[in-house]
């Protein structure tokens, strides 16, 4: 069975994003040597499952990229969540071939783990996170928490039903500050 990785960058002050949605500040501590760790798990992953704000918001982006981590963007299967019913996927090499899932968000994702090939990577955004935090359907978090503090924003661990244990898996820390830390629920 396939296994749910949620990788997501954090401030050091528990914001996955700034109250507005902002995330530039995850660029300023990018290094290659952190950048490489976020292309090794893009490399990983057997489909990428995200939901449909985020996935309009990088889809144009990363088809025209040049970036080292646009092949694997591109070319890993897509699943889209939405509870849209016209929603179309983008017209993008890599992208115009996205899934689409808009049922019950708990099933689609049981059905995609029981799917064979390599583990499922969801990126976000904030609510589509949040809701696989909620109903507790992910099973190992990659969280990249950059040397940053923002006062405000948008958490990922919000409206947890209960306490959430979890065990530190491994840390790795980068050389412009920001420190990987891979958790899986205890």
């Amino acid at each position: 069975m396939r296994r749910l990785i949620l990788k997501m960058s954090m401030s050091l002050d528990g914001f996955v994003s700034g109250p507005h949605g902002e995330g530039e500040w995850t660029l300023r501590s990018r290094g290659e040597d952190s950048a490489a760790w976020v292309l090794d798990t893009l490399r990983q992953a057997g489909v990428h499952v995200m939901g449909s704000r985020m996935y309009r918001t990088v889809a144009s982006y990363w088809s025209t990229s040049a970036d080292p981590m646009a092949a694997p963007m591109n070319e890993i299967p897509k699943v889209v969540f939405t509870r849209q019913t016209s929603f179309e996927p983008e017209t993008a090499d890599g992208w115009a071939s996205a899934r689409i899932a808009s049922g019950d968000l708990a099933d689609e994702i049981q059905r995609l783990k029981a799917e064979p090939g390599n583990d499922i990577l969801a990126h976000g955004g904030v609510e589509f996170a949040r809701s696989l935090v909620q109903l507790g359907l992910v099973d190992e978090y990659r969280l990249a928490v950059h040397p940053i503090a923002l006062g405000s924003g948008r958490p990922l661990f919000a409206d947890l039903p209960q306490p959430l244990d979890l065990e530190l898996v491994s840390t790795t820390s980068f050389e412009a500050g920001v420190v990987a830390q891979v958790y899986r629920p205890g």
